[in-house]
């Protein structure tokens, strides 16, 4: 697949999906420090277990639909409970190399949340599962203690004398003082360093990873770099980034506020089940979109009738658009222009509402046919997207992917938006839509859904859209 030309980003993956597993983490001292985190609260659960099901035989038997089925001595509930319990540490950070799996309220907070979800869902799916209250108690308050009380044990290990290596990044004029500051406060080896500059460098990132750093500590990153590039790079490779922030990066910055040799930073540490949220991004992916297409299937043939009747020229229209690290793909709508449109629009440059010059926008475009408005103004004419989803080079929802003539406009910050899957819909389109008329707070929206996103993100952006869509607003 061919690549824009000005594209300086390297030909490699989404940003947000995961690298290979590499077993031999498990052989660092974190790695040693999160197994033996794991196994404590494995160990935990299973005497909270056991000890609730002594006590409750002087209450009353255990019903038989609790164990069922019996693996090492624990009913299967019990690895359900278990299993559960263990993600949500997992994908909260608990099992993280920061002080943040120290924070045993939270670790009570999700072994109680577990055990409220499943007495509802079991409220409601099979009453014949219900647990005696006195096992049902006992196996929580129990389940709170002895995890909480093992990981207290834990910090007395000797983990946390094992200090891990630093990659140090910052401006010139401050590199010498930080690095000064560090050797004189810390144990923390500084096994390479880089002025905040260069962050955007396409070889910093291999630098980091050949030095053997597990973390690095920046300061005056460029914002736009540390939203949309450095941060992601570090989390698929599994390296924790420190920021030293400003007090507005304190406040809108996500991460564990923690002090660093007398210094205030941000920790924002890659999680342990790294990438397992994109998967589910891709899968959700694929599955809409085949349903997407398989259920409007009828509305696909009238629109392809009416777009026939109304004008001469092809169903589709098909341009090449910018996508993933600037390749360029095929992207499919459904023609909403006579045929001679792209012809044409050399004629109407003059008159481009856009204020920037960056994007082509025309209230009343002289060149959309009566059927192509209807279409627009419903999205109707953005959904043979969907099979450009299906082939892998859009998503659902992401930075919508533009044409040529706008990329080749960009200034070099922009790109930064060609680091993750374009989508049908974006942050973009549903907080401004077609009103917006500046390229560069488009971008900043983009920036935007990159540094934050989440699966949450993306189901809420599809929610306004399919709002947006059913009132008509803000598209022509």
């Amino acid at each position: 697949m061919d690549s824009f030309p000005g594209n300086t980003l390297p030909a490699t993956s989404d940003i947000r999906a995961p690298r290979q597993l590499r077993l031999t983490v498990l052989w660092t001292k974190h790695g040693q420090r999160s197994l033996v985190l794991l196994l404590g609260d494995v160990l935990g659960l299973a005497l909270a277990w056991h000890l609730a099901a002594h006590l409750n035989q002087f209450y009353s038997p255990i019903p038989a639909a609790l164990s069922w089925f019996v693996w090492f001595g624990l009913p299967s509930l019990f690895w359900v409970f278990a299993v559960v319990t263990l993600l949500l540490f997992a994908y909260n950070g608990l099992y993280g190399s920061a002080s943040q799996w120290k924070n045993y309220l939270r670790s009570s907070k999700f072994i109680s949340l577990v055990y409220l979800l499943s007495l509802v869902a079991s409220y409601f799916y099979d009453p014949k599962l219900d647990a005696p209250r006195s096992l049902f108690f006992t196996a929580w308050f129990s389940s709170v203690a002895l995890v909480v009380g093992f990981r207290a044990i834990n910090a007395l290990l000797p983990f946390e004398q094992t200090q891990t290596s630093l990659f140090l990044i910052a401006p010139a004029e401050r590199l010498a003082t930080l690095t000064r500051v560090l050797k004189q406060r810390s144990r923390q080896p500084i096994v390479g360093t880089a002025i905040s500059t260069s962050a955007s460098d396409a070889d910093l990132l291999q630098t980091i990873i050949a030095s053997g750093a597990r973390e690095v500590l920046a300061e005056g990153l460029p914002p736009t770099e540390l939203a949309s590039s450095l941060y992601w790079q570090l989390r698929r490779a599994g390296i924790t980034l420190r920021l030293l922030p400003s007090s507005l990066e304190m406040l809108h910055r996500r991460g564990v506020p923690e002090v660093v040799a007398g210094l205030p930073t941000l920790r924002l540490e890659a999680p342990l089940l790294s990438g397992w949220d994109y998967r589910l991004k891709r899968l959700t992916d694929i599955v809409g979109a085949a349903a997407g297409l398989l259920l409007l299937s009828p509305l696909f043939v009238s629109v392809a009738i009416a777009i026939k009747l109304s004008s001469p020229g092809p169903i589709f229209f098909c341009q090449e658009r910018v996508g993933l690290q600037g390749r360029l793909f095929q992207m499919w709508k459904f023609r909403t222009m006579v045929p001679n449109a792209a012809a044409m629009q050399t004629q109407l440059e003059a008159a481009n509402e856009a204020t920037d010059g960056v994007m082509f926008k025309l209230k009343r475009d002289p060149r959309v046919t009566p059927i192509g408005q209807f279409l627009r103004r419903t999205s109707i004419d953005e959904l043979p997207q969907l099979f450009n989803v299906l082939l892998g080079q859009m998503s659902l929802v992401g930075p919508r992917p533009l044409p040529l003539r706008d990329v080749r406009r960009f200034e070099p910050w922009h790109h930064a938006r060609h680091q993750v899957l374009p989508g049908i819909t974006g942050l973009w389109q549903v907080s401004g839509r077609s009103t917006i008329d500046t390229f560069h707070d488009a971008i900043r929206l983009d920036l935007y859904y990159i540094d934050h996103w989440s699966l949450n993100l993306d189901l809420d952006i599809l929610l306004a859209t399919i709002r947006i869509v059913l009132l008509t607003r803000g598209a022509y």
